[in-house]
């Protein structure tokens, strides 16, 4: 067995194309996401990726829509959000297929 600790991560993302890495693939992106009450994510989008979040603890708000634990937000490639974290929040994130430069700012064209 191998062990890791998710503090060592970047950013939370221990799946991908990232260093350290828990498996270092092209294929998916997994990160578990630790924000703060008032923290926020400017719009924007992805060409390639479908991002899939899971609020496992705590409220958010993506497009003026209020999500809370339990929910699951599929975001498909081509489609903008911003994030707003209204109270302390967990995160489960998987991006597919993983794309690290795929993050552009704004509305998507």
């Amino acid at each position: 067995m191998e062990r890791y600790k998710l503090e060592d991560m970047t950013r939370g993302w221990f799946v991908g194309d990232f260093t350290p890495t828990v498996l270092a693939t092209r294929a998916a992106e997994v990160g578990i996401k630790h924000y703060r009450a008032g923290d926020r994510e400017a719009r924007h989008y992805h060409k390639i990726a479908q991002e899939i979040t899971v609020i496992q603890s705590g409220r958010v708000q993506m497009n003026g829509v209020e999500y809370a634990s339990g929910d699951i937000i599929v975001i498909n490639p081509m489609e903008s959000t911003d994030f707003v974290v209204l109270e302390d929040t967990v995160t489960v994130v998987v991006k597919v297929p993983g794309a690290v430069d795929d993050k552009y700012l704004g509305e998507a064209p």
